[in-house]
């Protein structure tokens, strides 16, 4: 089996456009967050959803320790709070957000970014390992808030964006399957 080119790889899923949220925590020392692009919903019935988190993130260990986190679905107009939670070496979580309004959540005592799409109370109920990340599955506590309206933020071909336009591509090459007309 010939081995898939890292290059290659990331250059496909990068035109996978996804959801941008940060996925925050508290510990017995302080507040943590990440921003995480990795995130879905898995389950209705009980309500599950999943966030990948790269092992080599600080928050990977606190995660490892602590069952409870919020994530919050970030709206177009919150692109600084993605790049603020996508930096190395960032402060800490309250100090990130100190300008910004947020709260804390009820269930998890994490800190929940207001403004937003959506967020979302969880306790991780599964932890899979998967290559370099950790796939927490999190049973959703609560619904802290949904916005009525607004667009979400997105990432694609590693840029946030809050629509996708289409590039134009190349004609396809005809195949002879009816399906790729």
């Amino acid at each position: 089996m010939t081995a898939v080119s890292v290059e290659l790889y990331k250059a496909a899923l990068g035109r996978f456009a996804s959801g941008v949220t940060v996925l925050t925590v508290r510990d017995d020392l302080d507040d943590h967050g990440i921003t995480v692009t990795a995130f879905a919903s898995v389950s209705l019935d009980p309500p599950l959803v999943l966030a990948s988190v790269s092992h080599a993130s600080y928050l990977h260990e606190v995660l490892i320790r602590q069952d409870l986190w919020t994530v919050s679905v970030l709206a177009a107009g919150q692109r600084s709070i993605a790049t603020r939670f996508s930096e190395t070496g960032r402060p800490s979580a309250r100090l990130l957000l100190a300008d910004l309004p947020h709260r804390r959540g009820s269930h998890s005592n994490a800190l929940i970014i207001e403004e937003g799409m959506a967020a979302l109370e969880c306790r991780t109920e599964q932890r899979v390992a998967a290559g370099d990340h950790t796939l927490l599955i999190g049973r959703v506590l609560d619904v802290a808030y949904v916005a009525d309206g607004g667009a979400p933020l997105l990432h694609i071909t590693g840029s946030y964006t809050t629509s996708v336009t289409p590039t134009p591509v190349a004609p396809k090459r005809r195949t002879g399957d009816p399906w790729l007309a």
